[in-house]
């Protein structure tokens, strides 16, 4: 049997890269009850306010919002945000642990996928930004926007 491709992205934390600096991004496999995958296979999840733990050498991910499955049957979870325990491994683990422990780094969920066919967290650890290093990201990006549309115009004209 050879690989399955990869999945597309199903859910994305679009607010992370506005509220942090993502320093490093982890790959962490998603551990799941009853029918969560279907409703994340739909793109039934929600990531925008989640965040995740370390306690007891374990990793954990709260706030993660999974939609009960429609058709689901009696292993349907009944709790939406219920906290879900992530897989990685120990030295992984203690590598983020020790990182995070630093003032202004937390663990910030980036993205659901699914990879051979297991659901798959990107995390990243994030250092906070403050209001005026958003308001430099933003104006920054402007002024991308605006060189990309200068340019567009000019080879417009140049045809």
């Amino acid at each position: 049997m050879g690989k399955k491709a990869d999945g597309k992205v199903l859910a994305q934390n679009k607010k992370a890269s506005h509220d942090y600096f993502i320093e490093d991004t982890y790959e962490a496999g998603l551990v799941l009850t009853g029918t969560e995958i279907k409703s994340l296979r739909n793109g039934r999840a929600n990531i925008g306010d989640a965040f995740a733990t370390i306690r007891n050498g374990e990793i954990h991910v709260h706030n993660m919002h999974i939609s009960p499955f429609e058709q689901g049957n009696r292993n349907n979870p009944t709790d939406p945000t219920r906290t879900r325990k992530l897989l990685m491994h120990k030295v992984q683990i203690s590598k983020l642990l020790g990182l995070s422990k630093q003032e202004g780094y937390s663990i910030v969920p980036l993205k659901v996928y699914v990879r051979n066919g297991y659901a798959k967290l990107l995390i990243g650890l994030g250092k906070g930004k403050k209001q005026y290093d958003k308001r430099d990201t933003a104006a920054k990006k402007d002024a991308q926007r605006d060189i990309a549309r200068a340019l567009r115009e000019k080879q417009k004209i140049a045809r």
